[in-house]
């Protein structure tokens, strides 16, 4: 069996909705397929929930009718006979008289977690609406009765297994299941979600705990790029990675990824392609465990970061020092991209500030504590890329008119990253690529 995930853009018209039913039904072999909601619908619930968070019940009023209009004219799209239409109409009234009802209710973090859930129950059950107008045989199989999470909101792998293989064994002629990406029950059973860019997760999730042969993640791009395509004009599809390479790009900002659904896949070995739902017979990128090569194969760029740096003469080397220090972003569950030493400072940088005013106010027991905001950090990620001579001296060469804020080199086999002001992330990425590509 193998999982195929459709993001947003994949589903966010109806022509592509009908792409991914074409797809999904070109070949025999049995499948999971995961979708997120339409695009643009994430935004617009997220919009909602802030209005009634603001207690501004009548703005969030005004912006469930604009997205409720748009969901009635997609449907009529979408659909071609008038009991397929009544099927959809009838699941979007359902949908958006409960996003009404909410508006007559106290509101709180539950509610806001159900607001956000509507998209991808929106988007599944359309989809299935369509497969049923074709006479394609599918089953409906709702993310909530399998996907869970714990009380520190991590995954319960063993148990999503155990649920979704008995689940399954109910239908074992079946061929083509259709399910929720990003959504799923806390520990308190209540619904709750996977963060933003969940599907993905949702899909390598899915996909170790039935041990599937391959996880396919369909997005509106062939695969993962060497650089960022939105921003340098030469960027060129990567064939092949390592679960290193990707989980180190995916998370320093490579957007054709969630960050965290590298690691489901890895640990059952199990090969995750990047593929493009606009052009299906693309090579796309395969990523397997297999490390290929050296030096640098992408280049990615991460915004929204925050540098820490304590200065301390008379703690920074006395013993227990680091560990009072980082026992303080532990505390406040704050995890930690970048750090680098000296001896009398530390430095590290942080993309989480929820909690940035305590933080800093427990650091200054230890010494003098220095922000830096709108830091950017760009990462350079190859198999053996710390090993491979010339390259750090590369790297430099093409970042010698950038004022550098940090360096983070030799922590990883497999990443260089470099932190530099925001609003030089772009102009950087590009002189990287022409460096370190265009010749």
């Amino acid at each position: 069996m193998k999982i195929m995930k459709f993001g947003g853009t994949s589903v966010g018209r109806p022509d592509r909705m009908h792409q991914v039913k074409d797809l999904i039904t070109r070949d025999s072999e049995k499948k999971i397929v995961v979708l997120s909601a339409l695009s643009g619908t994430t935004n617009a619930l997220v919009g909602i929930g802030d209005a009634l968070a603001d207690a501004n019940k009548d703005l969030a009023k005004e912006r469930i009718d604009v997205l409720h209009k748009h969901y009635q004219g997609f449907y009529q799209d979408l659909l071609r006979t008038d009991a397929a239409k009544s099927k959809a109409e009838k699941i979007i009234k359902e949908h958006f008289e409960f996003l009404n009802i909410i508006l007559k209710i106290s509101f709180n973090e539950a509610i806001n977690r159900d607001i956000l859930a509507q998209g991808e129950l929106l988007s599944t059950k359309l989809f299935y609406t369509l497969l049923q107008e074709f006479d394609i045989p599918a089953v409906f199989l709702p993310a909530l009765d399998f996907m869970s999470i714990n009380e520190n909101q991590e995954p319960e792998l063993n148990k999503i297994s155990e649920k979704l293989k008995s689940i399954l064994k109910n239908y074992p002629g079946d061929r083509i299941f259709i399910t929720q990406g990003y959504i799923c029950k806390n520990h308190r059973n209540e619904v709750d979600n996977l963060k933003r860019g969940g599907s993905d997760y949702t899909a390598s999730l899915i996909g170790a705990a039935i041990q599937s042969d391959v996880i396919e993640i369909w997005t509106d791009i062939d695969g993962m790029h060497n650089n960022d395509p939105r921003i340098v004009d030469k960027t060129r599809p990567i064939a092949q990675l390592s679960f290193d390479e990707a989980a180190e790009l995916a998370y320093f900002g490579a957007k054709i990824l969630h960050p965290a659904s590298i690691w489901p896949a890895q640990q059952f070995n199990i090969p995750v392609k990047l593929l493009n739902t606009m052009e299906p017979d693309a090579l796309g990128t395969t990523i397997t465990a297999e490390e290929l090569g050296s030096g640098v194969k992408a280049l990615a760029g991460k915004d929204g970061i925050t540098a820490i740096k304590i200065k301390s003469s008379r703690m920074l080397l006395a013993y227990g020092f680091l560990r009072k220090v980082f026992e303080v972003f532990e505390k406040y569950k704050t995890p930690i991209d970048m750090i680098t030493t000296s001896e009398v400072a530390v430095s590290v940088t942080i993309d989480e500030i929820t909690h940035l005013k305590e933080i800093v106010s427990e650091l200054e027991k230890y010494g003098t504590v220095e922000v830096d905001k709108d830091q950017a950090i760009i990462s350079i990620v190859g198999n053996q890329i710390a090993e491979t001579k010339g390259v750090i001296t590369n790297i430099m060469t093409c970042l010698d008119d950038y004022p550098i804020r940090m360096v983070s080199y030799g922590g990883s086999r497999h990443n260089i990253s470099i932190l530099v002001d925001s609003k030089l992330k772009n102009s950087a990425l590009r002189s990287l690529n022409a460096g370190l590509f265009e010749w």
